[in-house]
């Protein structure tokens, strides 16, 4: 995929892709079985262990959960950024985890699910190389314990310092939650063709994937009225990533995992967020030659 790799850089950073046709089983890769650092990709494999839990009747997922103010996980969106107690149903804090990527949500949904059994069920569907390593709680208190700061606004003005990024751990896919993109791409195919949950809740999960509210990554790569990107994103410093699943009007499918790193130690890459579009519509293209 030369002109892939082109676009990455282009953009200045450096890239990992894995695209498949969902029917024809044709495939595109841009060292797609490197190991790679999910972020916030990891709630996709949550909200995979959630659905399968609850069809096999080990969870509620109309159970009612608060949150308290003082003992939520930290984070931008949802209830993260809220000021007072917040209850609501598994099943809603899911969607929460999802289409606005909420920390708080995602950590009370996997305190009911639990870390093992996230990393059992990738293992049951042969994903042998993801494996989740803790919750959003863990990955942020290991990032100011390794950056020495005392929150994330004070890390972030301090990323250019020598050394900085070689201390985080969260950035080693060695040593953080981790897969490849192949691997997260057969997580989608496997959620839209019904086979990684009951149909049911295979279809919720498409359903929650296409609520993501982020335009400005894989979306931007398909401007087009009549055409479906459903997708979840992952973003901590120097990375930029986003899976999905691409649905043309014409039937068909194309799940696309595309993952970046830059050297540029900003909380704001426009360029790292606009060439994950441009590979996904490149691949895709590839695809439908």
């Amino acid at each position: 995929m030369r002109r892939v790799e082109e676009a990455f850089r282009g953009a200045g950073v450096t890239g990992w892709l894995h695209a498949v046709d969902l029917d024809s089983g044709r495939e595109v890769s841009v060292r797609g079985d490197e190991p790679v650092v999910l972020a916030s990709v990891y709630k996709v494999p949550v909200l995979v262990a959630f659905h399968r839990q609850a069809a096999a009747g080990l969870l509620d997922r109309t159970a009612p959960v608060t949150l308290r103010p003082d003992g939520r996980t930290a984070g931008p969106t949802g209830i993260s950024a809220m000021l007072d107690e917040v209850r609501m149903s598994l099943r809603d804090l899911a969607l929460l985890m999802m289409t606005v990527s909420d920390n708080a949500a995602a950590d009370a949904v996997l305190a009911r699910v639990g870390l093992d059994a996230v990393n059992k069920a990738m293992a049951d569907l042969g994903l042998s190389r993801t494996h989740i390593a803790y919750d959003g709680r863990d990955l942020h208190a290991t990032l100011l314990e390794d950056g020495g700061v005392a929150d994330l606004g004070e890390l972030w003005g301090r990323l250019d310092e020598p050394g900085m990024l070689a201390r985080l751990r969260v950035l080693d896919p060695a040593r953080t939650t981790r897969s490849t993109p192949r691997e997260m791409a057969r997580l989608l195919a496997m959620v839209w063709n019904d086979e990684a949950a009951p149909p049911e809740d295979c279809a919720q999960m498409r359903r929650m994937m296409g609520l993501q509210v982020w335009p400005h990554r894989l979306s931007s790569g398909f401007p087009y009225d009549d055409v479906r990107v459903s997708g979840k994103t992952g973003t901590l410093p120097t990375l930029r990533n986003e899976i999905g699943v691409v649905e043309y009007p014409d039937g068909g499918r194309y799940a696309v995992a595309v993952f970046t790193r830059s050297l540029l130690p900003l909380a704001v890459l426009p360029q790292a967020d606009a060439v994950i579009g441009t590979a996904a519509r490149l691949a895709v293209g590839e695809l439908r030659r």
